[in-house]
Protein backbone atom coordinates (compact mmCIF):
# COMPACT_ATOMS: atom_id res chain seq x y z
CA UNK A 1 0.00 0.00 0.00
CA UNK A 2 2.73 2.31 1.04
CA UNK A 3 4.17 1.77 -2.22
CA UNK A 4 1.47 2.34 -4.75
CA UNK A 5 1.33 5.60 -2.50
CA UNK A 6 5.21 6.48 -3.69
CA UNK A 7 4.38 5.31 -6.91
CA UNK A 8 1.56 7.76 -7.49
CA UNK A 9 3.59 10.64 -5.87
CA UNK A 10 6.67 9.94 -8.20
CA UNK A 11 3.92 10.07 -11.27
CA UNK A 12 2.27 13.21 -10.36
CA UNK A 13 5.84 14.38 -9.90
CA UNK A 14 6.79 13.39 -13.30
CA UNK A 15 3.43 14.85 -15.27
CA UNK A 16 4.48 18.10 -12.89
CA UNK A 17 8.17 17.61 -14.50
CA UNK A 18 6.44 17.71 -18.14
CA UNK A 19 4.30 20.54 -17.77
CA UNK A 20 7.11 22.24 -16.28
CA UNK A 21 9.61 21.41 -19.37
CA UNK A 22 6.62 21.74 -22.02
CA UNK A 23 6.19 25.50 -20.61
CA UNK A 24 10.00 25.87 -20.81
CA UNK A 25 10.28 24.49 -24.40
CA UNK A 26 7.16 26.99 -25.08
CA UNK A 27 9.42 30.16 -23.33
CA UNK A 28 12.89 29.10 -25.37
CA UNK A 29 10.36 28.94 -28.59
CA UNK A 30 8.91 32.30 -27.96
CA UNK A 31 12.31 33.85 -26.76
CA UNK A 32 13.59 32.80 -30.26
CA UNK A 33 10.73 34.25 -32.17
CA UNK A 34 11.42 37.37 -30.94
CA UNK A 35 15.45 37.77 -31.49
CA UNK A 36 14.34 37.04 -34.73
CA UNK A 37 12.07 39.55 -35.19
CA UNK A 38 14.44 42.01 -33.19
CA UNK A 39 17.21 41.00 -36.03
CA UNK A 40 14.85 41.68 -38.77
CA UNK A 41 13.80 44.61 -37.17
CA UNK A 42 17.20 45.68 -36.74
CA UNK A 43 17.74 44.82 -40.39
CA UNK A 44 15.17 46.92 -41.74
CA UNK A 45 15.31 49.68 -39.00
CA UNK A 46 19.16 50.23 -40.32
CA UNK A 47 18.27 50.16 -44.07
CA UNK A 48 15.44 52.74 -43.51
CA UNK A 49 18.14 54.76 -41.76
CA UNK A 50 20.54 54.28 -44.01
CA UNK A 51 18.25 55.13 -46.64
CA UNK A 52 16.21 58.43 -44.75
CA UNK A 53 20.23 59.77 -44.24
CA UNK A 54 20.77 59.27 -47.85
CA UNK A 55 17.39 61.29 -49.34
CA UNK A 56 17.80 63.92 -46.50
CA UNK A 57 21.12 64.56 -47.63
CA UNK A 58 19.99 65.78 -51.14
CA UNK A 59 17.70 67.82 -49.46
CA UNK A 60 18.98 69.04 -46.37
CA UNK A 61 19.83 72.51 -47.92
CA UNK A 62 16.60 72.96 -48.55
CA UNK A 63 14.59 72.07 -45.14
CA UNK A 64 14.94 72.77 -41.59
CA UNK A 65 14.07 71.76 -38.13
CA UNK A 66 12.05 74.48 -37.72
CA UNK A 67 10.51 74.09 -40.84
CA UNK A 68 9.16 70.59 -40.21
CA UNK A 69 8.01 71.40 -36.56
CA UNK A 70 6.10 74.11 -38.25
CA UNK A 71 4.77 71.71 -40.63
CA UNK A 72 3.77 69.41 -37.79
CA UNK A 73 1.89 71.66 -35.98
CA UNK A 74 0.09 72.98 -38.64
CA UNK A 75 -1.18 69.64 -39.53
CA UNK A 76 -1.69 69.19 -36.20
CA UNK A 77 -3.84 72.33 -35.51
CA UNK A 78 -6.32 71.31 -38.44
CA UNK A 79 -6.63 67.64 -37.49
CA UNK A 80 -10.31 68.11 -37.66
CA UNK A 81 -10.05 69.79 -41.27
CA UNK A 82 -7.79 66.69 -42.72
CA UNK A 83 -10.34 64.05 -41.41
CA UNK A 84 -13.34 65.99 -42.88
CA UNK A 85 -11.59 66.49 -45.95
CA UNK A 86 -10.79 62.71 -46.11
CA UNK A 87 -14.18 61.92 -45.65
CA UNK A 88 -15.64 64.59 -48.47
CA UNK A 89 -13.13 62.44 -50.57
CA UNK A 90 -14.85 59.20 -49.76
CA UNK A 91 -18.27 60.40 -50.06
CA UNK A 92 -16.92 62.06 -53.56
CA UNK A 93 -15.94 57.96 -54.39
CA UNK A 94 -18.94 56.37 -53.52
CA UNK A 95 -21.07 59.15 -55.68
CA UNK A 96 -18.45 58.77 -58.63
CA UNK A 97 -19.32 54.65 -57.90
CA UNK A 98 -23.21 55.43 -57.80
CA UNK A 99 -22.98 57.69 -60.97
CA UNK A 100 -20.78 56.18 -62.99
CA UNK A 101 -23.58 53.52 -64.34
CA UNK A 102 -25.89 56.66 -65.03
CA UNK A 103 -22.97 58.41 -66.73
CA UNK A 104 -21.97 55.35 -68.78
CA UNK A 105 -25.29 55.04 -70.33
CA UNK A 106 -26.23 58.54 -71.09
CA UNK A 107 -22.61 58.10 -73.22
CA UNK A 108 -24.30 55.43 -74.87
CA UNK A 109 -27.33 57.20 -75.59
CA UNK A 110 -25.51 59.97 -76.48
CA UNK A 111 -23.48 58.05 -78.88
CA UNK A 112 -26.65 55.89 -80.51
CA UNK A 113 -28.29 59.79 -80.83
CA UNK A 114 -24.78 60.83 -83.07
CA UNK A 115 -25.29 58.04 -85.14
CA UNK A 116 -28.38 57.51 -85.54
CA UNK A 117 -27.88 61.75 -86.76
CA UNK A 118 -25.23 60.44 -89.19
CA UNK A 119 -27.27 57.91 -90.50
CA UNK A 120 -29.78 60.21 -91.48
CA UNK A 121 -27.72 62.60 -93.54
CA UNK A 122 -27.74 65.68 -91.15
CA UNK A 123 -24.14 66.11 -90.88
CA UNK A 124 -23.63 65.92 -94.47
CA UNK A 125 -26.62 68.58 -94.44
CA UNK A 126 -24.58 70.62 -92.35
CA UNK A 127 -21.46 70.24 -94.46
CA UNK A 128 -23.27 71.46 -97.66
CA UNK A 129 -25.48 74.03 -95.58
CA UNK A 130 -21.52 75.64 -94.22
CA UNK A 131 -20.33 74.97 -98.59
CA UNK A 132 -23.79 77.03 -98.92
CA UNK A 133 -23.04 79.80 -96.63
CA UNK A 134 -19.23 80.15 -97.95
CA UNK A 135 -20.64 80.21 -101.53
CA UNK A 136 -23.14 83.21 -100.36
CA UNK A 137 -20.48 85.10 -98.15
CA UNK A 138 -17.66 85.20 -100.83
CA UNK A 139 -20.40 86.44 -103.42
CA UNK A 140 -21.72 89.52 -101.48
CA UNK A 141 -20.45 92.50 -100.79
CA UNK A 142 -20.27 94.42 -97.89
CA UNK A 143 -22.85 96.94 -99.05
CA UNK A 144 -24.59 94.04 -100.72
CA UNK A 145 -25.30 93.03 -96.62
CA UNK A 146 -26.08 96.02 -95.72
CA UNK A 147 -28.47 96.54 -98.52
CA UNK A 148 -30.17 93.21 -97.58
CA UNK A 149 -30.72 94.60 -93.64
CA UNK A 150 -32.16 97.60 -94.91
CA UNK A 151 -34.89 95.68 -96.92
CA UNK A 152 -35.32 92.60 -95.09
CA UNK A 153 -38.59 93.93 -94.11
CA UNK A 154 -39.94 94.54 -97.81
CA UNK A 155 -37.74 91.10 -98.74
CA UNK A 156 -39.95 89.03 -95.82
CA UNK A 157 -43.19 90.43 -96.73
CA UNK A 158 -42.43 89.39 -100.47
CA UNK A 159 -41.78 85.91 -98.93
CA UNK A 160 -44.80 86.32 -97.27
CA UNK A 161 -47.06 87.32 -99.83
CA UNK A 162 -45.71 84.25 -102.15
CA UNK A 163 -46.05 81.95 -99.45
CA UNK A 164 -49.79 82.37 -99.64
CA UNK A 165 -51.94 79.54 -100.73
CA UNK A 166 -53.48 81.19 -103.37
CA UNK A 167 -50.32 82.49 -104.54
CA UNK A 168 -48.97 79.35 -104.33
CA UNK A 169 -51.63 77.81 -106.10
CA UNK A 170 -51.40 80.50 -109.33
CA UNK A 171 -47.84 79.83 -109.32
CA UNK A 172 -47.85 76.29 -109.18
CA UNK A 173 -50.77 76.97 -112.33
CA UNK A 174 -48.49 79.01 -114.00
CA UNK A 175 -45.68 76.90 -113.58
CA UNK A 176 -47.93 73.75 -115.05
CA UNK A 177 -49.13 75.87 -118.05
CA UNK A 178 -45.67 76.97 -118.96
CA UNK A 179 -44.17 73.06 -118.89
CA UNK A 180 -46.68 72.08 -121.35
CA UNK A 181 -45.88 74.94 -123.26
CA UNK A 182 -44.89 74.21 -127.00
CA UNK A 183 -44.75 77.58 -128.80
CA UNK A 184 -42.89 77.64 -132.20
CA UNK A 185 -42.94 81.22 -133.77
CA UNK A 186 -42.83 81.09 -137.36
CA UNK A 187 -39.90 82.75 -138.82
CA UNK A 188 -42.09 84.48 -141.62
CA UNK A 189 -44.82 86.66 -138.70
CA UNK A 190 -46.40 89.63 -140.87
CA UNK A 191 -47.99 92.42 -138.70
CA UNK A 192 -51.28 91.70 -140.57
CA UNK A 193 -50.85 87.84 -138.68
CA UNK A 194 -49.92 89.64 -135.30
CA UNK A 195 -52.97 91.69 -135.99
CA UNK A 196 -55.12 88.59 -136.96
CA UNK A 197 -54.09 86.27 -133.48
CA UNK A 198 -54.98 90.16 -131.21
CA UNK A 199 -58.79 89.34 -132.76
CA UNK A 200 -58.55 85.92 -130.90
CA UNK A 201 -60.25 84.87 -127.81
CA UNK A 202 -57.65 84.38 -126.03
CA UNK A 203 -55.04 86.87 -126.97
CA UNK A 204 -57.64 89.77 -125.78
CA UNK A 205 -57.99 87.91 -122.61
CA UNK A 206 -54.54 87.99 -122.36
CA UNK A 207 -54.60 91.50 -123.16
CA UNK A 208 -57.09 92.25 -120.94
CA UNK A 209 -54.98 90.76 -118.07
CA UNK A 210 -52.18 92.76 -118.75
CA UNK A 211 -54.02 95.85 -118.95
CA UNK A 212 -55.37 94.97 -115.39
CA UNK A 213 -52.10 94.33 -114.34
CA UNK A 214 -50.98 97.46 -114.91
CA UNK A 215 -53.45 99.48 -114.07
CA UNK A 216 -53.27 97.87 -110.33
CA UNK A 217 -49.33 98.37 -110.36
CA UNK A 218 -50.22 101.69 -111.15
CA UNK A 219 -52.63 102.59 -108.37
CA UNK A 220 -50.14 100.81 -106.03
CA UNK A 221 -47.43 102.95 -106.77
CA UNK A 222 -49.88 106.24 -106.63
CA UNK A 223 -51.18 105.17 -102.78
CA UNK A 224 -47.33 104.38 -101.83
CA UNK A 225 -46.70 107.93 -103.24
CA UNK A 226 -44.70 107.02 -106.26
CA UNK A 227 -46.47 109.04 -109.30
CA UNK A 228 -44.64 108.11 -112.00
CA UNK A 229 -42.06 105.23 -112.75
CA UNK A 230 -38.85 106.26 -114.44
CA UNK A 231 -36.53 104.87 -117.11
CA UNK A 232 -33.75 103.19 -114.22
CA UNK A 233 -36.71 101.82 -112.38
CA UNK A 234 -38.15 100.25 -115.97
CA UNK A 235 -34.53 98.84 -117.00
Amino acid sequence: MEEKTTQNQIDAINSKLDLILEEIELQRKHRREMEDLKDDLMRVGKDFYDTAVIELEAVHDHVNTKDILHLGKYLLRNVNTINRSIEQLESMKDFLVDVSPLVRQSVLDFMKMLDEIDRKGYFEFAKELSNITDKVVTSFSKEDVKNLGDNIVTILQTVKNLTQPDMLHTINNAVDVYKQLDITVKKDVTLFGLLKELNSPEAKRGLAFAIEFLKNLANLHKENGTTEINSTQIN
